[in-house]
């Protein structure tokens, strides 16, 4: 007897072996006709899988997460079947999954063109409505080298090759095509119906440069029309709110090819640049942080010291001078350790809070740079936290709950928290990243938040906590971390004495909240389109008049406003009134005052806000309580982001 437990906790009982499929057959003729792959005891399979032992299983529908993943994963190999069977001598390389779709990379004589995407996912749809079964099939290695090879698929077999001899590997077939793969899939490709291809763009072999330069077709795939028009809504209006548009439109920044990954400030840029860092130090003085400032180049051996030279140097820009290697820094934590170590501390000094704006640079590959979202320099507002053991769950619960503070003054309010583990490449022992991964566990719990688990996506020094931010159109975006770290503190000899009079090494918190401000701005930008809240905005109000005889009252409401600490921009020039108006709306200007000779005389302005809101005439007072308001509503007024906690200040 084989017993089968369900999700629910009941149990199906079968008298001999059964498959995914005929045990979703056994509770429902729909649920067999939805089943798209089952998950037993974790791990998730085709529906042909054959259950011989008691077993937990899930069928899989595209009501799942992981249906979806199936759907998109199977969709890329059906992609590559339309390719081969309109292109026979275009070689298939591989196909995996990606946020929201999928893509696979070919080798072909020539370049694809939009006319052959046309007929690709033509010629997918057709081989979806025949509804071939998908069949898996496990071969011997060296088998599956020959037949690839003899098909003519070089690439194939050699990630074949790579394989270890002898071992047994799967390949799914449909209809005419077989290709490598885990699986699972659909189980034919009727399921597959909802689909498009998106762009083809270059891609190296094994995404190094070295290699041959592959052709990549980029899909996406969803379970329900809906969700994926939806999607393709979401595309465009990220297109209507690129940053880098919108940063020549409205005058932020540029970049050019003489500093690739570096960004040239405008003054309405840096001015936006300035609100956000000053707020961040305003956060950090408010919550017991010493703001401090290290070096931007330090000597290679210190980098030896940390790990960073044998497991970072490839990123990292690198100079010599008078027979020494020296390196730009690509994170602040060294230099913060330095600032520690000068100095004697004790258990009663800690927790220590540094905060530091500091620039950064790293030897991003030119494919991966995109505007001021990637870069090669940029400034964190990075901060490292000494403390004791006892003292990480505390620290980490009053971080968690400043930056949530943080993020919705900035307009963000659904925030998701993601723990990345260790990585393969790492140092320390399995026994510190136990003690490192639990610790952030509960931390995390205590602050009565959820979280999901990334395995190998940790840092090579220590976990992190991950805290991803949605926009106003759906998307996330990676921004701030906290990461335990037991070993660079050891590695760079940073003490304290205990309360037993013995040294021993703090353990040391890396945090950062808005992270990138060059690509937090950039998310900025992009979530409300260029049209910042009003203590963002480069300029907070413009005062146009509509005859000269208004000019010296222009004047004098300017500077009023300018004395509260707005930011006020006049337009004095002999143009019609709707002409300015129309001009500085497209400017995305928060307020825009009109001022004739009736608003002149009786002191008073005549209100235009963003969107086309006609707030009428009000006096001058009014209008800078109004505006006042208004600033401090986003955030930024007495509070700025304290946050109470009883680990917030060093004990005396």
């Amino acid at each position: 007897m084989i017993n089968i437990t369900l999700p629910d906790g009941s149990i199906r009982s079968f008298d001999a072996p059964v498959t995914v499929a005929q045990v979703a057959a056994s509770i429902g003729t729909g649920l067999a006709k939805a089943a798209l792959a089952g998950k037993v005891n974790g791990e998730l399979v085709d529906t042909s899988y054959l259950l011989d032992n008691d077993a937990q299983l899930a069928i899989i529908t595209d009501k799942d997460a992981d249906g979806v993943d199936v759907i998109r994963h199977s969709t890329a190999h059906l992609l590559a079947y339309a390719v081969k069977s309109l292109f026979p001598e275009a070689q298939v390389t591989i196909g995996p999954v990606i946020d929201n779709g999928f893509y696979y990379d070919f080798a072909y004589k020539r370049p694809f063109t939009p006319e052959d995407l046309v007929a690709i996912e033509n010629k997918m749809a057709e081989l979806a409505k025949k509804d071939e079964i998908v069949t898996r099939e496990v071969w011997d290695r060296d088998d599956a080298v020959k037949f690839f090879k003899e098909q003519g698929e070089d690439y194939k077999a050699e990630i074949i090759g790579a394989i270890p001899a002898g071992e047994k590997i799967s390949l799914y077939r449909e209809g005419e095509f077989i290709d490598l793969c885990r699986g699972p899939h659909v189980p034919s490709t009727g399921k597959l119906k909802v689909f498009k291809l998106m762009k083809v763009a270059g891609a190296y072999w094994r995404g190094d440069s070295n290699n041959e330069m592959l052709q990549r077709i980029y899909g996406t795939a969803w379970a329900k029309k809906e969700d994926q028009a939806a999607y393709l809504h979401m595309l465009e209006e990220a297109e209507k709110r690129d940053h880098r548009k919108l940063g020549k439109a409205l005058d932020l920044f540029h970049m050019q090819e003489e500093a690739p990954g570096l960004v040239f400030w405008h003054a309405k840029g840096w001015s936006i640049w300035q609100e956000v860092e000053q707020y961040m130090r305003r956060v950090y003085r408010e919550n017991g942080y010493q703001e401090v400032k290290a070096p931007q180049i330090l000597d290679s051996s210190l980098w030896e010291k940390t790990g960073h030279w044998g497991h970072y140097k490839e990123n990292m820009f690198t100079t010599e001078s008078e027979n020494r290697s020296y390196a730009l820094k690509p994170m602040n934590c060294p230099g913060h350790i330095q600032i520690y170590n000068h100095g004697l501390h004790s258990y009663k000094d800690l927790p220590l809070r540094f905060g530091e704006f500091g620039q950064c640079h790293r030897n991003e590959t030119s494919g991966s740079l995109h505007g001021i979202m990637r870069v090669r320099g940029f400034t964190q507002d990075d901060g490292h936290i000494f403390c004791t053991p006892e003292q990480i769950q505390s620290e980490v619960a009053a971080f968690n709950a400043l930056t949530r503070k943080v993020y919705t003054d900035f307009g963000f309010t659904e925030v998701a928290i993601k723990l990345a583990l260790r990585p393969n490449d790492r140092i320390g022992s399995d026994e510190t990243w136990d003690k490192a991964e639990n610790a952030m566990r509960e931390a995390i719990r205590a602050s009565g938040v959820t979280w999901e688990e990334l395995p190998g996506e940790g840092a090579f020094y220590g976990p992190k906590i991950e805290y991803h931010l949605k926009d106003s159109i759906g998307r996330s975006w990676q921004c701030g971390t906290m990461q335990v770290d037991y070993f660079m503190p050891e590695r760079l000899g940073a003490t304290y004495i205990d309360e037993n009079d013995q040294r021993q090494t703090p353990v040391m918190l890396h945090r950062a909240i808005v992270g990138s401000l060059e690509r937090f701005i950039g998310i900025l930008i992009e979530n409300h389109a260029g049209a910042m809240p009003t203590w963002l905005s480069p300029v907070q109000v413009v005062i146009a008049n509509i005859s000269q005889s208004q000019a010296e009252y222009v004047a004098q409401v300017a500077q009023e406003l300018e004395k509260q600490g707005l930011r006020v921009q006049i337009d004095l020039r002999n143009e019609k009134i709707t002409y300015k108006i129309r001009e500085h709306s497209l400017q995305k200007v928060p307020y825009i005052l009109v001022v004739g000779d009736k608003e002149r005389d009786a002191h008073s302005v005549a209100v235009r806000a963003r969107g086309n809101q006609d707030l009428g005439v009000m006096s001058v007072q009014a209008f800078i309580e109004h505006v006042l308001r208004d600033i401090n509503e986003k955030g930024v007024g007495e509070t700025t982001g304290k946050v109470e906690s009883n680990a917030a200040a060093p004990q005396s």
